[in-house]
């Protein structure tokens, strides 16, 4: 199982990819996912699908520091993710379900699983299910952008299993672990820019400036290389440019990763 996962710092941004459990590493050269061919990836419904639907998804207030406040704070989002992307997969022709979710306040074992070290939130593909920590680091800022930016960074895992990414991904086999890292990448950039879509379509009825926005992507540009100590994480600028991307467009049409240059899915080398 694949667990994909938000790093604390930047909660939907830097994503640790502890469990790497079946990655085929020693794959022959003729075998090699580099550059990426499977039309799951590079040619998906989504990225023809159109612009997001544009709704209305009024914030509800959120109280610092107050998990019950951030709960309440997240399930409207969430039925707003719901809306937004139902209607999305049925232009694509992609059947579309609800997620779960599960909040925890403390690390724990989730989807069978260990919680992985710096993480906010996890998308479990074989149970549908996104676990967010409501933990203090992220409860304080509950009142900024980034706790929407972890919802609906994990809903676009969400989005991958349904399309077929995510399996696809898995079944990509490699030469090496670079080759597996990049291409890793190129699977959280893109669940960074669908949340960057989502935030995009819903903004003008977010009581929210500009300003807002562009903190959360400073924060994101500058604090990525950071808190990217190992091969999955994509550098600070090239996270805050997908999500830049995906806001700009408001549509998955921005979000084919797949078929970008190793330069805008490039890491900060580990340290």
């Amino acid at each position: 199982m694949i667990v994909s996962p938000s790093s604390v710092a930047l909660p939907a941004g830097l994503l640790a990819a502890s469990l790497l459990a079946g990655a085929a590493y020693a794959a022959p050269a003729s075998a090699a996912a580099y550059p990426v061919k499977a039309p799951a990836l590079t040619k998906s419904t989504l990225y023809t699908s159109g612009a997001l639907p544009t709704a209305d998804c009024p914030e509800q207030p959120v109280t610092a520091g107050s998990v019950a406040s951030a709960r309440k704070y997240v399930m409207p989002l969430l039925n707003c993710l719901n809306q937004s992307w139902s209607q999305q997969l049925k232009k694509a022709g992609i059947a579309f379900s609800k997620p779960r979710i599960q909040f925890i306040t403390r690390p724990q074992r989730v989807c069978g699983e260990k919680w992985p070290k710096k993480t906010q939130g996890l998308y479990c593909p074989s149970y549908r299910k996104m676990v967010i920590l409501l933990d203090k680091d992220i409860v304080e800022q509950a009142e900024s952008l980034f706790l929407m930016d972890v919802i609906s960074h994990e809903y676009g895992h969400h989005i991958q299993n349904l399309a077929g990414i995510e399996s696809a991904f898995n079944r990509l086999q490699y030469r090496d672990k670079k080759e597996y890292y990049e291409q890793y990448r190129r699977l959280e950039l893109q669940a960074e820019c669908f949340a960057g879509a989502f935030i995009g379509s819903v903004w003008d009825s977010l009581d929210r400036t500009t300003d807002d926005w562009d903190y959360l992507i400073d924060a994101t540009r500058e604090s990525g290389d950071e808190y990217t100590k190992i091969r999955d994480h994509g550098k600070g600028r090239n996270i805050a440019n997908w999500l830049s991307r995906g806001y700009k467009a408001a549509s998955p049409s921005a979000c084919n990763t797949w078929s970008a240059g190793a330069a805008m899915v490039a890491a900060t080398p580990a340290t």
